[in-house]
């Protein structure tokens, strides 16, 4: 009975029952998604804050998103920022909150597009001061809808197009990784399983699609017409996760997930897994990935998923 009440309680951090909040955050009044008055300048790059509740799969539009990162939250478990820049799906979802190291994490783009459900109060003044447009409800109510067939807070879902006309293109993509060759050596590696506290996720090569298949907490992942999730690169990126100054309604600390500084990674691509270490010195910069030797580690073409876990 213990443990069922702390995996209940676990859940609970990251999802709510229902009503217009979202893990006690509420929607908001936010400048119109336009880049500028006048029309100039290109598109920014959008991204989207998604639930990965189990009650959230599966999820619409991740088969579409150039970048996938994920992020620890409250009760160990995870959430997604999904970056789109080559492609805007029909719709993404479910929408989900918005966290104070998202903002860390986004100052890579130039002042992209927030799309998100809710905040805390007191993190809406950072994002307020961020270089990003912030995009919910309360901003941009036409752009959003609720699923009749999910529960709430699991049925939020964005339509890009009304947000953007079209999507910025592959040169807003500024995430600092390099597509290329690969690099001398990596090892054989047909299944990887990376591990947060409440929630774990397993790639397998697959020679047919010449990517990696997504399993999430031992289930297939797919689109909501069941085409399987497929990753072309795989960065497992060693972060420090620390205790911050906010925390969800049960009490819970919510993680700030650091993605300035340096640290290990393991870069999986052609089925075989590469050892490598990534920095980033400052919020504005991309990230780059080199191999022991110093050689850059470059991706192949096609989605990259990052996985934020805990250094160790």
């Amino acid at each position: 009975m213990l443990l069922a009440a702390l995996l209940a309680a676990g859940l609970a951090a990251g999802c709510t029952s229902g009503g217009s909040g979202d893990d006690g955050r509420g929607p908001r009044e936010s400048p119109a998604a336009t880049r500028d008055a006048d029309g100039q300048g290109p598109p920014p790059v959008l991204t989207v804050k998604i639930d990965n509740a189990p009650a959230a799969r599966p999820q619409s539009g991740l088969d579409a998103a150039d970048v996938v990162y994920v992020e620890q939250v409250e009760g160990g478990l995870s959430r997604l920022m999904a970056v789109y820049a080559t492609r805007l799906p029909e719709s993404v979802g479910p929408v989900r909150s918005a966290r104070e190291s998202d903002l860390e994490l986004l100052r890579q783009f130039d002042e992209p597009l927030l799309a998100f459900s809710g905040a805390q109060s007191k993190l809406l003044p950072l994002i307020d001061e961020a270089p990003l447009t912030p995009v919910d409800p309360g901003s941009e109510p036409d752009a959003f809808s609720r699923d009749s067939d999910r529960a709430a807070p699991h049925n939020l879902y964005l339509r890009p197009d009304k947000i953007l006309e079209d999507p910025p293109g592959e040169a807003a993509l500024t995430t600092g990784f390099r597509e290329g060759p690969a690099p001398s050596g990596g090892t054989p590696d047909e299944e990887v399983t990376v591990r947060f506290p409440a929630a774990r996720f397993t790639f397998t090569w697959s020679d047919a699609d010449g990517r990696w298949q997504v399993s999430m907490d031992g289930s297939p992942a797919t689109t909501r017409d069941g085409d399987r999730l497929t990753a072309a690169t795989v960065v497992v990126q060693n972060v420090t996760v620390r205790s911050s100054g906010f925390g969800d309604f049960l009490g819970n600390n919510t993680p700030y997930t650091e993605t300035v500084g340096s640290g290990k990674a393991t870069v999986l691509r052609d089925g075989r897994a590469y050892p490598a270490s990534w920095s980033r010195p400052a919020a504005e910069d991309g990230t780059s990935l080199t191999s022991p030797d110093g050689d850059p580690v470059n991706v192949t073409p096609g989605p990259v998923w990052v996985l934020l876990t805990a250094a160790r």
